[in-house]
């Protein structure tokens, strides 16, 4: 083989070498350690789906009593049956109305079955898919509700996700962080819905835009701002936080609607298909809401969502008429745009209750020694598999330990360049993925060994010493090959079905895998290559 090649490839791993050393150093600001490692809070939470259910029932129960005596028909009991959250019970509806009652059914739970018992008596059945997606839509709703107060706290790398077998439970584990009690009083602590009023400057024509500070919004105001006007910010921009800029609002003081009024929110299709906004409140809440969009109509009315002591509009839609209880905004959304309004308003009220199941304070201090037991048990196994490999395998066993320590490094490389190949997405190692490379220890050098125990079968059939590593590599490829690749499909079981640690593992031993069939097949054979080209073709090998 001519040195060109030879140069070119060793170029190549020198890259590779380079690039790798780049991701992983420094290690501290590279990896990100969890939970177990760093220390940190461990919340365990219950979404109770089942009360969504019970909740929707609710919600229709009431549509359903509104809409009746909005049509003037007559009705004795509308009552969610007991034991069973999908089933609605209505009695002594008007016999010779029976079409009209039907109509107000169509209405209000359309995809609903409805079964008549006769005299006036009507069953309504919830359809089970419809309640298994109510249930699925609420343990989502609790999640990002959950995810954002997370966001708040100020947590480098939180963990925020569903678990359990039905996907009901969410786990948050906050690195770092060693006082759970205030965290679950955070989470707890239900962000609200206000409705407030614009306040307008005087012979306003109502088409009033906000100051992009507080200063241009109270000058609007001859005198200042009214004694019931409050200013509020808005963000504006959806680009990077420093592209956006905040409006200010003036708003009365007194909100038409708060937090506990509303019931449900959703992403809903205009008349034309446009995305827009549908919401839903309570009975009390509806008649307060009629009164006050009668004032304002035609006027804006502002979107809060409070959060403690912080206050934040998030829309100011223009009140295109009278509304009760059901209302829609419009603001020429993306559909991104109105999901995640929705999202923010029923963050508030979430229809459903959590429950905490467990919590936990991991101690910096056991991190720091399940590192430090960590590190001692890989360079145990490193030094022992070195020391094997040189006394069995004498200069190859050398050319193994090369191979076995750039794959080290190739490991700790990839985890610290997986933000650049997944958009941001960083790598956490765990206790198991300790466990992990641990194991990619050994299973790297199996490989080695493999190939080392082919060329020596070669060379007892009285091969050239250049044939038999020629035929040992090409030999114990398959096999290597397929060892691996049952490995790499137990491992993609694991990420896809595991949670946690289990996915923590599953990620280092199948970089582990890769990289140690990069190191065996690739990097060894080179190191044989550089050497036989500086020996004559009836040299010996020290193997």
């Amino acid at each position: 083989m001519s040195k060109n090649p030879l140069l070119i490839k060793f170029l190549f791993i020198g890259a590779v070498v380079a690039l790798m050393f780049f991701f992983a150093y420094p290690p501290k600001e590279k990896i990100n350690l969890g939970l177990d490692l760093k220390g940190g809070a461990y919340i365990l939470m219950q979404v109770e789906a089942d009360s969504a259910v019970n909740y929707e029932a609710t919600l229709r129960q009431s549509f359903l009593g509104q809409q009746f005596k909005d049509d003037g028909l007559t009705y004795d009991s509308i009552v969610v049956v007991k034991d069973s959250d999908r089933l609605i019970e209505v009695k002594g509806t008007d016999s010779g109305k029976t079409a009209e009652v039907r109509e107000v059914f169509s209405n209000i739970v359309g995809n609903w079955t409805v079964d008549s018992k006769g005299g006036g008596d009507w069953l309504l059945t919830m359809p089970l898919e419809y309640a298994n997606a109510i249930k699925t839509q609420a343990v989502d709703i609790a999640l990002e509700t959950i995810r954002s107060k997370v966001d708040t706290i100020g947590v480098a790398e939180p963990t925020v996700q569903k678990q359990g077998l039905n996907g009901d439970r969410i786990l948050v584990q906050l690195p770092g962080l060693d006082d759970s009690g205030s965290v679950i009083d955070k989470l707890q602590n239900q962000r609200v819905l206000e409705w407030k009023a614009v306040s307008y400057p005087p012979g306003d024509d109502f088409s009033f835009q906000p100051g992009l500070s507080r200063e241009a919004t109270i000058a609007m105001f001859p005198g200042g701002l009214p004694d019931d006007t409050e200013l509020y910010p808005q963000s504006i921009g959806t680009g990077s936080a420093a592209s956006e800029t905040q409006a200010w609002w003036p708003l009365k003081l007194v909100s038409a609607v708060v937090g506990s009024d509303l019931r449900q929110a959703y992403r809903s299709t205009g008349q034309f298909g446009e995305p827009e906004v549908a919401f839903t409140l309570t009975n009390e809440a509806g008649r307060r809401f009629h009164a006050a969009t009668t004032e304002y109509l035609k006027r804006r009315m502002a979107i809060v969502l409070v959060s403690g002591e912080d206050r934040e509009v998030i829309s100011v839609p223009v009140i295109e008429g009278v509304i009760r209880d059901q209302g829609v905004i419009r603001g020429g959304f993306t559909l991104d745009e109105a999901d995640a309004l929705a999202m923010n308003l029923n963050s508030g009220a979430i229809p459903t209750s959590i429950r905490i199941l467990e919590t936990n304070t991991v101690g910096p201090s056991l991190g720091k020694d399940s590192i430090e037991r960590g590190i001692r048990a890989g360079l145990a196994g490193f030094i022992g598999i070195m020391i094997f490999m040189v006394l069995y395998y004498r200069f190859s066993g050398v050319n193994a330990v090369v191979a076995l320590a750039l794959n080290m490094l190739l490991v700790f490389g990839t985890l610290g360049a997986l933000p650049f190949l997944f958009d941001g997405a960083r790598a956490t190692l765990t206790l198991p993925g300790i466990a992990g490379l641990i194991l990619t220890i050994g299973m790297a050098v199996d490989s080695n060994v493999l190939i080392f125990e082919r060329i020596r079968e070669e060379l007892r059939i009285g091969k050239t010493v250049r044939a038999a590593v020629e035929q040992g590599f090409g030999k114990a490829f398959s096999t290597i090959l397929d060892c691996n690749v049952t490995t790499l499909v137990a491992a993609l079981f694991l990420f896809t079905y595991g949670t946690g640690p289990v996915k923590g593992f599953a990620v280092t031993l199948t970089i582990g895998l890769l990289s140690s069939m990069f190191t065996a097949i690739f990097v060894s054979r080179q190191i044989f290559e550089l050497v036989l080209s500086r020996k004559k073709r009836d040299a010996t090998l020290s193997i």
